[in-house]
C-alpha cells in the first residue's frame, strides 16, 4: 500500500537543502539500531563502503517501497565490501517493528534523540517537519562521501544509481 504523497513536503516548498559535498569526510555518528545496539559509522572505516539511506518515516508507502527494494537487492547492498544503514527520526521500537514486518536484515538506525542530530549533521533534516528528507550518501572505506542524492520526501530514489556509485569506487 502506498501513502498519499500529497501530505509529504517537497523540496520546492522547503527551499534548497545544502547537503555535504562529495569528496568531504562523512560526519561520524553513533546511533542505536532496531535492536538497541550502538552502531558507529567509523567502525566501518577501512573495512566497508557504506550506503547511508536517510528516510522520512517508517511504515509509509514510499519509504517501505524503497527499503524493500534495497532488501530485495541485498546481494548488491550487503556484501564483504558494502554495508547498508537506514536512518530515520523514528524510535528504535518503531524501527524494530518496521524491520520485523518487512523482513529487513540490514540495520535501521534511530536518529530520534537528540532529534534529528545525524540528519542535521548531513544537512538533510527538515526542521519544520521533524524528519529527514529522502537522501542517500555513498561513503567509501576511508570515510569520504563519494556520491549523494537528495530528494524531497515524496520523491523516490533509484537502486541503479546506488549500484553505479558503488561500482565507481
Amino acid at each position: 500500500m502506498r501513502c498519499d504523497t500529497r501530505a509529504l513536503p517537497n523540496l520546492e516548498n522547503l527551499g534548497e537543502l545544502m547537503a555535504l559535498a562529495v569528496g568531504t569526510p562523512a560526519p561520524d555518528f553513533e546511533l542505536q539500531n532496531q535492536f538497541g545496539e550502538n552502531i558507529k559509522l567509523s567502525d566501518y572505516r577501512g573495512e566497508k563502503n557504506v550506503v547511508l539511506i536517510f528516510f522520512p518515516k517508517a511504515f509509509t508507502g514510499l519509504c517501505t517501497d524503497e527499503l524493500c527494494e534495497v532488501r530485495n537487492d541485498n546481494t548488491d547492498f550487503s556484501t564483504d565490501d558494502v554495508v547498508t544503514l537506514g536512518v530515520s527520526c523514528d524510535s528504535t521500537a518503531a524501527l524494530k517493528e518496521f524491520a520485523e514486518k518487512e523482513g529487513f536484515e540490514y540495520d535501521l538506525l534511530s536518529d530520534y534523540w537528540p532529534h534529528g542530530a545525524t540528519a542535521q549533521a548531513y544537512d538533510v533534516f527538515l526542521d519544520k517537519f521533524g524528519i529527514a528528507t529522502r537522501a542517500t550518501f555513498i561513503i567509501d572505506k576511508d570515510g569520504i562521501i563519494r556520491w549523494e542524492v537528495i530528494n524531497g520526501p515524496g520523491d523516490t530514489r533509484s537502486n541503479d544509481d546506488y549500484r553505479a556509485a558503488l561500482a565507481a569506487l
